[in-house]
């Protein structure tokens, strides 16, 4: 969880420089402030939750749905290919410098981060609740939340690398260590699944 929301906060420095320096901030021959790219990502939860919520309805009565490892690692891949989208992007930047490239990049990142959120954020805050002790539910919730703050610190120790090394080697370091922890939960996924299933 710590590591997904160091990426998604990604959005309040190291992108929102991104947007308002190289994107190119235009839509069908309007332009909209760099500041615009913020609501983003709550625009996508509006009209994505309803789908993620009847998908794991719909897989669990057919006996399919996903376990909670699993669901976990998807929501850390989607936010560590969504960096990796970038790296081209950056690489041209660095390649002709004072250009800009299109909003398809940040619109493509903004879409996969949002997905792995709603793999993995409410999926968390619904498996702490299950998998607590009844006594220390509370007390669970908040380590889940602490897990969200330490995140958001990660986040911003690589937001202030913005100017200290190039944009495509930042946005690889996230993909790697956000993909690699997801590739991890992905084989401990069926021991995870044993254990929370009290196997």
């Amino acid at each position: 969880a710590a590591l997904l929301w160091a990426s998604y906060e990604q959005v309040g420095s190291t992108l929102s420089l991104f947007a308002d320096r190289f994107t190119d901030n235009n839509m069908f021959g309007n332009t909209f402030p760099s500041s615009w790219w913020q609501s983003v990502h709550a625009l996508l939860i509006i009209f994505l939750a309803p789908v993620f919520a009847w998908l794991w309805i719909s897989l669990a009565k057919k006996n399919k749905e996903p376990s909670i490892p699993l669901k976990f690692s998807f929501g850390l891949l989607f936010a560590g290919f969504s960096f990796l989208v970038l790296v081209p992007a950056a690489l041209f930047l660095s390649a002709n410098a004072g250009s800009k490239v299109g909003v398809q990049w940040l619109l493509t990142v903004f879409f996969l981060q949002t997905l792995g959120e709603l793999c993995l954020s409410p999926v968390g805050l619904s498996s702490m609740t299950k998998l607590a002790p009844p006594r220390i539910v509370g007390q669970m919730m908040g380590v889940w939340f602490l897990a969200s703050s330490v995140g958001n610190f990660i986040g911003g120790q690589v937001g202030s690398l913005f100017e200290a090394f190039p944009l495509h080697q930042i946005f690889f370091t996230v993909f790697c260590f956000a993909g690699s922890m997801g590739l991890v939960m992905f084989l401990l996924r069926g021991r995870l699944a044993k254990l929370i299933n009290g196997e």
